[in-house]
């Protein structure tokens, strides 16, 4: 089902999200199952935050390069200390683009859909969109890094 996006000021925006205790609840799968089709309708979406749908937990996806990346309770575990400025847009901020400054590698501990701990170390646009959909699960919008 295709959820409706939240756009900003809705206060559950700016609200830290809940841990997900179950990542295999059927609650959780069906939440994943309908922010795909959510980012699908929205077009070239590169990422979505369950917090732009309404549900206030720690759950992400990002697509990228063909691949669909699921993670439930994202932490950031180490930042490279180079920086990069890049342009960044937001589906709760539609039609906005704002340059914002980010790690340029970082590494992120989750879990998969299976509840399995994951590891990802990512660089460039990557990186930058797992800061940015982190940022979301934190209350933490783009425009909060201007």
């Amino acid at each position: 089902m295709v959820l409706p996006i939240l756009t900003y000021p809705h206060p559950i925006l700016q609200k830290k999200a809940e841990e997900i205790d179950d990542p295999k609840s059927s609650e959780i799968r069906e939440l994943v199952l309908d922010m795909l089709e959510t980012m699908e309708k929205a077009g070239n979406a590169l990422g979505l935050a369950a917090p732009q749908v309404g549900k206030s937990v720690r759950l992400c996806i990002i697509k990228l390069d063909g691949k669909t990346h699921i993670l439930i309770n994202p932490q950031i575990k180490s930042k490279f200390w180079k920086k990069e400025i890049s342009e960044e847009g937001c589906l709760s901020f539609p039609g906005k683009f704002i340059p914002i400054k980010r790690h340029k590698k970082i590494t992120v501990r989750a879990q998969d859909r299976e509840g399995n701990k994951i590891t990802i170390k990512a660089d460039g646009i990557f990186s930058r969109a797992l800061q940015h959909e982190i940022d979301h699960l934190d209350g933490i919008l783009f425009i909060n890094r201007q």
